[in-house]
């Protein structure tokens, strides 16, 4: 039984529901429209109300709201008919009970869709699919679970969210369309590091460079003057300007002078001032790398046998 209310501006009537299948409009399927009795085309001609006609559906046992277009009013008196999809997201059974009231939607700016299965992404064009798909929709409700027929294969999408309200009019509007991932996706697992091992170097890393020997200086074999074998090895580890400053040590004991860095120019000392000249006073280096006491002046030497001579025989 149908029920009128005669004294409100807007429509509202309670129809028994059935699917579109059982008049013989399958292809209603692909859609969001619904067939209604002769007797809701008069209360409407009399009603100021926006056109293209939306509706509002209701189920008062279940608590689900949906949102639908019209295409004829052919049904027979107090029944409705409307594609099962959108039964099913009203949890509505055949013959149940359905309140159906006009309404005027928001002309819609976004929505975001998710398909309940990747092989929707597997279309060779899915968003060319899905638009001349939408083109049988005059509005869509977020929550609600659309149809989309392609190749004789059903494909279920969720709408997930829709701008500027909750439900929108789809109908001569530009409408962006926004994906989310299908509800059966799962993301790759990431692959395992596998560890380097020390023996072998990875591919297009550069192995360092060999090292080279350092330079060190005065590292051949060394030489005295006087050619005497050096009573230091050849291969020092002094620096070679402190090993100026250290005296050497002669096998005999004796000392060398200061180094010849000290002397005068020109000259040369081996220890001995006795080849100087006479009439020259021995100088005596100004300082000793030792610190020495200054050398006294030697005495003359004795000689024996320096007196008179006397005969034995007087």
């Amino acid at each position: 039984m149908a029920r009128q209310d005669h004294g409100s501006s807007s429509f509202e009537q309670s129809y028994r529901c059935y699917p579109v299948s059982f008049i013989d409009k399958a292809h209603l399927e692909r859609g969001d429209k619904i067939i209604m009795p002769p007797s809701a085309l008069d209360r409407l001609a009399t009603l100021h109300i926006d056109y293209p006609m939306l509706f509002e559906l209701h189920n008062p046992s279940a608590g689900r709201t949906s949102h639908c277009g019209v295409l004829e009013f052919i049904a027979d008196e107090g029944m409705i008919y409307l594609p099962y999809w959108m039964m099913e997201n009203m949890l509505l059974q055949e013959g149940d009970i359905v309140e159906l009231r006009s309404t005027s939607l928001a002309k819609g700016t976004f929505v975001k869709l998710q398909p309940h299965t990747m092989d929707f992404l597997d279309i060779s064009n899915p968003k060319a699919i899905l638009e001349t798909s939408l083109r049988s929709y005059s509005c869509l409700t977020t929550g609600d679970t659309i149809m989309v027929a392609y190749n004789n294969k059903k494909y279920y999408i969720d709408i997930v969210e829709a701008k500027p309200s909750s439900a929108i009019s789809i109908i001569e509007t530009d409408c962006e369309v926004d994906f989310a991932p299908p509800l059966d996706y799962k993301e790759p697992e990431k692959p395992k590091s596998i560890p380097i091992s020390n023996k072998t170097s990875p591919e297009g890393m550069e192995e360092p460079a060999a090292k080279k020997p350092k330079f060190s200086a005065f590292t051949g074999s060394s030489r005295r003057l006087d050619g005497k074998p050096a009573a230091q090895p050849a291969a020092s580890t002094i620096c070679p300007t402190l090993k100026q400053h250290q005296p050497e040590t002669e096998k005999n004991g004796s000392k060398l002078l200061s180094p010849l860095s000290h002397q005068q120019s020109g000259k040369l000392v081996f220890g001995s001032t006795s080849n100087q000249p006479q009439n020259e006073t021995p100088k005596v280096p100004l300082k000793k790398s030792t610190q020495e006491p200054p050398q006294k002046v030697e005495e003359p030497e004795f000689q024996a046998f320096t007196g008179r001579k006397y005969s034995l025989k007087g």
